[in-house]
């Protein structure tokens, strides 16, 4: 027995879609935060330009005695739109990198060395690099700076520089926090909508469960709503209702053939042992007799062919029966069939055997399949009431077998081929175990082909072997 641990279907899925759905937020969160510094940084890095161009320009059409504080201050305006806690320092140099413009120097909390402020001239490095922005060391400080140049009259006369650290223009913890929140509010709504889903489509198949437990214990009598939107959960619950109508009548089925199956066992073996015995005791002598003697002898043989049926039928379910295929003329060994019958019954019926001109000719079990047609033709015998007319017609890919009496009730036509299975009125019409019509469905299975009723309605009834095209030779 296994005792394996097992998890409810709903927890095992939004377990799993959790997992993947916190996966992907990260790789997405992952792209997003790289994909988010680099743009701010870019972004800043445009403004900073902007700002050293506005400057550079607003010097070259100032007077050459102005108060550089006013581009520190100026700079401070502008600079606001770069939402940062610190803003880029500016400076504005001689054309030897010497800084004119100054501001009390001011150190940065947590900051360790000198600070961008005291800065008192630019490093020729940049000056001389032909690159607009620019990412190098100052003062063990890792930044960005812009360059522009000032004209005077035409003449250069000096530059314009814009510095911010690095990891001043990459700070973005308000962004940083705004995409946390909405990946996290992402997550949580896509949990509980994939839970709330998972919940709905759970929901029947718990149905189903709780239905088929309940018909492991022999109860059933389950209620299932078949009213789901879905497709596969309709039919799902639609096919599980079916089988469970179908298992009820199946039981009923069951109950019935033991009750009919003992009584005809049992009537036989009652009359034999009557007869029998009234032969013996000397109470019957002459011809009453032998003509108890063969009544005797008929019920035993109907016995024999109770008990053959149900050999028969064991064995070709458990594979142990041979077909042995032969090449053979249809047309011939339909009406030799049908004629073999005709003859055995001895009957005055309408008769019919409707054969086409080209021979037919089909790879097939000659023996198996008289088996087959006489039961078919015995089950149509059994069937006629006033006229009685059956008609036997092959072609290319099937043998009908068609007669004229009242026809299958239509609650019994899906059960015609269930094992032990017979109609109200054939049971009081004809003993029998109701193996006929299973045991030649599987004949015809096992010649690869199949028995099918055609139709049936209260003007007769239509049984049909066939094959498929393939199977013609």
């Amino acid at each position: 027995m296994n005792h394996k641990k097992r998890t409810t279907l709903l927890k095992y899925w939004t377990t799993r879609y959790l997992i993947t759905l916190i996966a992907g937020l990260l790789i997405l969160a992952a792209g997003s935060l790289w994909w988010i510094r680099n743009t701010t940084l870019d972004n800043r890095l445009n403004i900073m330009e902007y700002l050293a161009v506005e400057t550079a320009d607003r010097i070259s059409h100032s007077d050459r005695n102005s108060d550089f504080g006013l581009f520190n201050r100026r700079l401070e305006e502008r600079a606001s739109v770069l939402q940062m806690e610190k803003q880029p320092e500016l400076f504005i140099t001689d054309l030897k990198g010497r800084v004119l413009n100054g501001r009390p120097p001011r150190k940065q909390p947590g900051f360790d060395g000198l600070p961008l402020q005291d800065i008192r001239r630019i490093p020729k490095k940049l000056l001389n690099n032909d690159s607009t922005v620019q990412k190098l060391d100052v003062n063990d400080t890792l930044v960005y700076a812009v360059k522009k140049p000032v004209y005077y009259e035409n003449n250069q006369a000096g530059w314009v520089v814009v510095m911010q650290e690095a990891s001043d223009l990459t700070n973005i913890n308000q962004e940083y926090r705004l995409l946390i929140i909405l990946l996290l509010g992402l997550g949580l709504l896509g949990w509980a909508v994939i839970y709330l889903l998972s919940k709905k489509i759970v929901k029947p198949i718990q149905d189903v469960a709780h239905a088929a437990s309940q018909i492991k214990e022999g109860n059933y009598e389950v209620q299932l709503h078949t009213d789901a939107k879905e497709q596969e959960l309709y039919d799902l619950l639609s096919s599980f209702k079916e089988m469970t109508i179908r298992l009820t009548q199946l039981e009923k089925l069951r109950a019935e053939l033991l009750a009919g199956v003992t009584h005809d066992l049992k009537t036989p073996v009652t009359s034999i042992s009557g007869l029998i015995q009234a032969v013996r005791d000397g109470i019957v002598t002459g011809e009453e007799r032998n003509e108890f003697l063969d009544i005797s002898l008929k019920e035993v043989h109907r016995l024999q062919t109770m008990i053959e049926d149900l050999l028969n039928f064991n064995s070709l379910s458990a594979g142990a029966f041979t077909i042995r295929n032969e090449k053979c003329n249809m047309n011939k060994l339909v009406e030799d069939i049908a004629h073999q019958w005709k003859v055995t019954l001895n009957e005055d019926i309408e008769w019919h055997v409707q054969l086409p001109n080209k021979p037919i000719f089909r790879e097939t079990d000659p023996l198996r399949l008289q088996q087959i047609l006489i039961n078919l033709l015995n089950n149509s015998y059994h069937a006629l009431s006033e006229h009685r007319s059956i008609t036997v017609s092959l072609t290319e890919h099937s043998i009908d077998v068609k007669d004229t009496g009242s026809g299958i009730p239509d609650k019994e036509q899906p059960y015609v081929f269930e094992r032990f299975f017979r109609g109200e009125k054939k049971k009081l019409k004809v003993r029998g175990l109701g193996l006929g019509l299973p045991f030649s469905k599987m004949l015809a299975k096992a010649m690869n082909a199949d028995l099918i009723l055609k139709k049936s309605s209260p003007q007769g009834t239509t049984f049909s072997i066939f094959w498929e095209s393939h199977s013609s030779k």
